[in-house]
């Protein structure tokens, strides 16, 4: 019997595999590939950041003024044990309700965070706070954490990578091209949230990508090694400057396609990408000033080496992307 167990352990994690979700044109309009339309109003997944070059990455969608204190206690409803990291869904004196995150990834969600609302991406808002104060005794108080703001929206349910209303646009493969560029790895369903909030003309809804803590690491699966990608650990790091700077973006160039230099379990999503869409992402990125990536990196708490050791990274794979501008100009060229 117990040579059959590691069989059935196999067999029960296959199983359960089988079962999960595993701004502006391209400079040159010829590069352009046609998109459909989306299912649902674009307006829900991004708006274009007209102002892109003059947004406030320091705070991002998270006023100042909205910031958590460290001068009351809150409560704690419920204690996070699953996942990577920890930490506790929480309630303030004002009634405001926290989801808090504790460890490495309280750094990295919040820089990632801040940059996809920059993009035009929504986002909740996120702080990254310490010494701040729960009611009764917990592990873990005052370390540094992410606060989330929960309590301005509701939850209307989980959107997957690969089925969403969205898939055939540009704006929605840029959204897996930016995230990958920033090296988050980690394209769970359970990730992703579909937002409630109140409108000036009623309800609105958001499609959100909320765990962004995987990132600003380094991948460190075969794509065919789907079966490990469940195990813990196995995946990647995350919050790693020298292991970051070890990545690239681009792994491969056929004609039109591209492949993102990914390494990880749902593979599928880089099966529609194309040259043109990693431009347009880049571009996108590009936009945004050195000053920017260091407000978003200050504001999650990173040290001035640190943050300009990032930003660098940052802008090499943003060059490696816009050079494919080249490549695809005389692709194009050669078919005329």
């Amino acid at each position: 019997m117990a040579r059959r167990a590691p069989v059935r352990m196999l067999v029960l994690v296959v199983g359960w595999f089988m079962a999960i979700d595993c701004g502006r044109p391209v400079i040159n309009n010829r590069l352009a590939t046609p998109e459909a339309a989306p299912l649902a109003p674009l307006t829900q997944l991004w708006n274009e950041p007209r102002d892109l070059e003059r947004r406030n990455l320091l705070w991002g969608a998270a006023p100042a003024d909205q910031a958590p204190s460290k001068d009351v206690e809150y409560e704690v409803r419920k204690q996070d044990t699953t996942g990577y990291s920890g930490g506790y869904d929480v309630v303030g004196p004002d009634g405001s309700e926290w989801d808090i995150k504790v460890g490495k990834e309280a750094q990295t969600e919040v820089v990632v965070s801040r940059i996809l609302w920059a993009l035009g991406y929504h986002q909740p808002k996120a702080y990254y706070v310490t010494g701040w104060k729960l009611a009764g005794m917990w592990e873990d108080e005052g370390e540094p954490a992410r606060f989330r703001l929960d309590s301005d929206h509701q939850n209307d349910g989980e959107w997957a990578w690969l089925e969403n209303p969205f898939t055939n646009t540009r704006a929605f493969r840029a959204l897996i091209a930016i995230n990958l560029l920033l090296s988050n790895w980690d394209f769970k369903t359970s990730n992703n949230r579909i937002y409630v909030a109140k409108g000036s003309d009623g309800p609105v809804r958001h499609y959100v990508v909320q765990d962004l803590g995987a990132a600003f690491g380094k991948p460190r699966l075969a794509r065919s090694s789907k079966l490990l990608a469940l195990l813990p650990g196995k995946v990647g790091t995350r919050n790693d400057v020298d292991d970051f700077e070890d990545t690239k973006l681009i792994r491969d160039i056929k004609g039109s396609e591209v492949t993102l230099d990914y390494r990880g379990a749902a593979g599928e999503i880089l099966e529609t990408m194309s040259v043109a869409d990693v431009i347009w992402a880049c571009e996108l990125l590009n936009r945004l000033r050195d000053a920017q990536f260091d407000d978003a990196f200050e504001a999650a708490g990173y040290e001035p080496a640190i943050r300009a050791r990032y930003i660098a990274k940052i802008r090499a794979k943003i060059r490696e992307g816009l050079a494919l501008r080249a490549d695809a100009r005389l692709s194009t060229e050669g078919q005329q």
